[in-house]
């Protein structure tokens, strides 16, 4: 029983380096070059991370006015789509290709072409066809991500193209330089273990400049803008979508089942925990109340924070994540007004700010013996490890990353505008009526509530269609028919 031969199990064998695509699968059994619980783990991994793009539609569709609810949603789960399919088309290749270069790679995968067996540039424990899959969900999730800035007024087609065009032109070219080993910041020794570039500070400036781009929804600035959330419990749902996801997002990071991606877990986690009570305890000093979308906001925050250094990180670090990334991004909150910015969901304040702040922490908190608990990454570290250059690093990553996104996703939307039938913003009519109603022609419930969206040119006459006015009972009337 002993007997080795007896025993169930395929052997690994190192990759010899010489087969194509990782070798003939007609001939030869592929998986051997492979553990077999890294590739589960990474693909459980890949289902969390395509978890957190629903979470995005939910989260944002909460927040949003009940008229606009369901475009939102529809928004996040179209990114899944276009962007999965520019990923295979070129997407992938010009991130990770074999051959890129320090900006950009090329068009070697294009179609996915040669994307087997083979092992991945992101890790040799697993094959390029895993490594791709996963991959592609981070594209298609800070698409989702920055497309939130089109909330209420901006229409649907041209958000389709945007999705395909700055995927192509911004996220790309940023994934290359900071994940791909010929990339310029990677080689610089920019340390980013999960995206706080490619994803958050890419995505919050993209929608900074689409907020910018599309300019202010109707009547902001005065009471019609001055409405709660309409659904919390969509935000609650959102967050607990994201926080179960992220485990996949940081932790998959690893590329593999190790002690990195257990450290990945745990500082996600704790992170998470400790921006959301950051965030509720800022809010309450104002208000006296204890928020559940301020807690949500925070756990958001936390996220957002830990994200860059959660493969290099020890944990008691991520106290400090979750306390200065939920501060930073609550008071980021207050940059819109100041700037003259309608982002309407926070997204800069969320992921630009969190983001540039966790990459920033990182540079002081980043260990070597963290990274090193996959069995063979090293680093430098940061200023744990005495290493102060690391610093400057990561704020050129971070100056960078933001200025390449919001100065060319200003340049794509600014083009698009101009194109006939890619004209960014919605009618007026359109923005009072509801992009729901207007754009999808179906709603988040099975009603519209448009009481509570009445707009008045003298507070007696709703301008509202003749259909809706027919048939909506105005709060004034219904007080005048009790009296």
């Amino acid at each position: 029983m002993n007997d080795p031969d007896h025993l169930n199990y395929v052997p690994l064998v190192p990759f010899n380096g010489t087969k194509p695509f990782g070798g003939d699968s007609l001939t030869q059994d592929l998986n051997i070059w492979y553990e077999s619980g890294n590739v589960a783990w990474v693909m459980t991994s890949t289902a969390l991370v395509l978890l957190m793009i629903p979470g995005v539609g939910f989260f944002y569709s909460g927040l949003a006015r009940r008229k606009s609810a369901l475009s939102l949603i529809w928004l996040s789960m179209m990114a899944t789509a276009v962007v999965s399919f520019q990923w295979f088309l070129w997407g992938y290749s010009l991130a990770f290709s074999h051959t890129g270069g320090r900006f950009i790679g090329n068009l070697d995968n294009f179609g996915f072409k040669g994307l087997l067996g083979y092992p991945s540039i992101g890790s040799e424990k697993i094959p390029d066809l895993l490594f791709a899959l996963y991959q592609g969900m981070f594209s298609a999730i800070t698409v989702a991500l920055a497309i939130g800035a089109a909330a209420e007024r901006g229409r649907m087609l041209p958000c389709v193209v945007f999705m395909f065009v700055w995927a192509t032109l911004i996220y790309d070219p940023i994934a290359c330089w900071t994940w791909n080993s010929s990339g310029w910041s990677f080689r610089m020794g920019g340390l980013d273990f999960a995206g706080g570039t490619p994803v958050h500070i890419s995505s919050g400036s993209a929608a900074l400049a689409y907020s910018l781009m599309l300019g202010k929804r109707r009547g902001h600035g005065t009471h019609e803008l001055n409405y709660r959330p309409h659904n919390v419990t969509h935000i609650v749902l959102g967050t607990v979508f994201l926080w179960v996801g992220w485990f996949g997002f940081n932790g998959g990071s690893a590329l593999s089942g190790n002690m990195r991606a257990v450290m990945a877990c745990v500082v996600t986690n704790l992170a998470a925990s400790v921006g959301g009570i950051t965030w509720c305890l800022l809010d309450y000093r104002l208000e006296q109340k204890w928020s559940t979308v301020g807690f949500c906001s925070g756990v958001i925050a936390g996220l957002v924070a830990i994200t860059p250094g959660s493969g290099y990180v020890p944990s008691w670090a991520a106290v400090i994540y979750g306390v200065v990334g939920g501060a930073a991004c609550n008071y980021a909150t207050k940059l819109k007004f100041v700037i003259g910015v309608d982002d309407a969901l926070d997204i800069f304040a969320e992921h630009g700010v969190g983001g540039i702040v966790g990459n920033i922490l990182t540079a002081f908190f980043a260990a070597d013996y963290i990274a090193h608990l996959d069995g063979s990454t090293e680093i430098n570290g940061g200023w744990l490890n005495g290493h102060y250059k690391q610093l400057g690093y990561q704020v050129a990553d971070s100056v960078a990353g933001f200025a390449y996104s919001f100065g060319g996703t200003c340049i794509i939307l600014f083009i698009m505008n101009l194109i006939p039938g890619l004209s960014l913003r919605a009618t007026e009519e359109a923005e009072i009526l509801g992009i729901d109603d207007a754009e999808l022609g179906e709603f988040a419930y099975d009603y519209v509530e448009l009481t509570r969206e009445v707009i008045s040119d003298d507070d007696t006459v709703p301008k509202m269609s003749s259909e809706n006015n027919a048939s909506v009972e105005l709060p004034a009337e219904r007080a005048e028919k009790s009296a």
